[in-house]
């Protein structure tokens, strides 16, 4: 594994992300000295929080899947998830709404999930559910160490034999037809292909691969951590801090001082000038482009996935068919993902997920009031409406959205409504999304694995990136993954096999001493899958 040569004694890190904060964690575990400078008045990035009235509202990711990643991060420092966030499982993990009026609710474990299915669609179903539920953990262990939790230099790397695995698996056939080979019922295999969209690509078109992402959500686990999402980032900001972590808030990096082939140090929009002898740049793609001079040449550009718009309501009222997350699905299935992929159009029949956090946390509202996401997949400015017409179109859709609900069941929404809050590809843009949207650079397959932008920047020999731009890609497991697959860059460590600090490498190895955990914390216990257990 290529890592960064000299000094790497003192590392700023450019964001405070889910990555970001992850690769810190990893780096002050290997005993490097760590700055973080980021732009907001607080950690989180995309899993930020806004106060709207007297509401707490998470403006970004609103499922948590595979938490021992995090726990790894922590454990990195010697501290514990547990010990900064209280988890609850999610149980149903989903509730699927279909237009036909019928419902599923999605269990994670096996024997549950068996019984909703033959209630659902019968016994041959249920058969079929078992059936793909193994195949799932099988293309999970064949990809999760190879192809997900590594750093690539070479497509070379690839020719291993869990290549053969994952193609024996039928890894490279097509998703939707790999689902179809266990499920006949076109709702059942809604339930395990719709995660395509947020890798950017139809189910009709992504690598059959990509159903490792339904095994996080229907197999490993769905949790929900109290105080929101934002509970995450704020407890990994605190257990940076305990451990040494400079922390720069509202502080713009606006500049990197170059001399020799390497950044000398980062300069803030502030005139601060922090010296540095390594630097994780985990801010987007176009940011870290333009900090460096440059972005890399590619034979093809970058293709970016769907955007969304989310309407965050605060109302004074609830509707008992939801469920903390409800996938409520239109009737229309592959003209929706041509529309947000190939058209431009809105959905004509859209598919929505509605999270009601206060299922599970009444504290983010006010007393007696209930707060509801609302998140419509659209078209990013590439190939729909542009960032300027959505000024307009932003209102008008809102309304639309509005409508849809109160025709799917959620009579009254409208009226309900106290606060709110709209974000459509405008915001996203204004934020810096490339493409205004969320979701970054889509997984296609000349976008995945050793294909997908380099966490190493050629040209510059102690710059690293993270975050969902580059590898692994998109999702809070994957930025995890990619925060402590940067901190392996800059440390030399093998990410495999302990994490960052690991084994010998570039600079020198000072090693951190742990902080103790209280007695009587719990540490969380990885999900497992039916005799598979998680990596930690």
């Amino acid at each position: 594994m290529r890592t960064v040569p000299g000094p790497t004694d003192h590392v700023v890190v450019v964001g405070a992300g889910l990555s970001g904060l992850a690769c810190a964690l990893h780096l002050l575990g290997a005993g490097r000295r760590v700055t973080v400078v980021e732009r907001d008045a607080g950690p989180g990035g995309r899993a930020g929080r806004v106060r709207m009235g007297g509401y707490e509202v998470d403006t970004g990711p609103t499922v948590l899947t595979m938490p021992h990643l995090a726990d790894e991060a922590f454990a990195a420092v010697g501290d514990s998830l547990a010990r900064h966030v209280t988890l609850t499982s999610l149980h149903p993990a989903y509730r699927a709404s279909f237009a036909d009026g019928t419902s599923l609710d999605v269990h994670t474990d096996g024997d549950a999930m068996e019984d909703e299915v033959r209630r659902f669609a019968g016994p041959a179903e249920a058969n079929g559910y078992r059936e793909l539920r193994r195949w799932l953990e099988r293309l999970y262990r064949a990809q999760m160490r190879r192809f997900i939790d590594t750093n690539f230099d070479s497509p070379f790397q690839l020719l291993h034999p869990d290549l053969a695995r994952l193609a024996a698996l039928g890894g490279f056939g097509r998703l939707d037809r790999r689902i179809g080979r266990f499920l006949a019922d076109p709702r059942l295999r809604r339930v395990f292909s719709f995660q395509a969209l947020y890798a950017g690509v139809a189910p009709a078109r992504a690598l059959a691969a990509y159903a490792v992402i339904a095994y996080m959500d229907t197999v490993a686990g769905v949790w929900f951590p109290q105080g929101g999402m934002h509970a995450l980032p704020r407890g990994m900001a605190d257990a940076a801090e305990r451990a040494g972590a400079a922390f720069r808030w509202s502080a713009e990096a606006t500049a990197l001082e170059r001399s020799g082939g390497r950044v000398r140090a980062v300069r803030l929009a502030s005139g601060e000038r922090i010296p540095c002898d390594a630097v994780v740049l985990t801010c987007e793609l176009p940011t870290a482009h333009r900090l460096l001079g440059r972005a890399p040449k590619r034979p093809v550009p970058l293709r970016h996935s769907p955007s969304a718009v989310i309407l965050h309501a605060g109302t004074d009222r609830t509707w008992d068919g939801l469920a903390h997350h409800t996938l409520s699905f239109g009737g229309a299935w592959e003209r929706t993902f041509d529309e947000l992929t190939r058209s431009g159009r809105l959905m004509s029949d859209p598919s929505l997920l509605i999270t009601r956090p206060t299922t599970h946390d009444p504290g983010l509202a006010p007393p007696g009031r209930h707060l509801h996401y609302v998140l419509a997949p659209c078209p990013n400015t590439d190939v729909g409406p542009s960032g300027a017409q959505w000024r307009d179109l932003g209102p008008r859709y809102r309304d639309s959205l509005v409508a849809e609900l109160e025709r799917r069941g959620l009579d009254g929404f409208a009226d309900s409504v106290e606060e709110e809050l709209l974000v459509t590809p405008l915001d996203w843009a204004a934020q810096g999304h490339a493409a205004g949207g969320p979701f970054s650079v889509a997984h296609t397959f000349a976008q995945t694995g050793p294909f997908r932008p380099r966490n190493l920047v050629r040209g510059v020999e102690n710059v690293v990136l993270a975050g969902c731009g580059t590898t692994p890609g998109v999702g809070v497991p994957t930025v995890l993954i990619s925060g402590k697959l940067a901190a392996a860059r800059v440390t030399g460590g093998s990410p495999a096999t302990g994490g960052p600090g690991s084994g010998g490498g570039a600079g020198r190895e000072r090693r951190a001493r742990p902080r103790p955990v209280p007695r009587g914390t719990a540490r969380p216990v990885a999900p497992t899958a039916e005799g598979a257990h998680e990596p930690s």
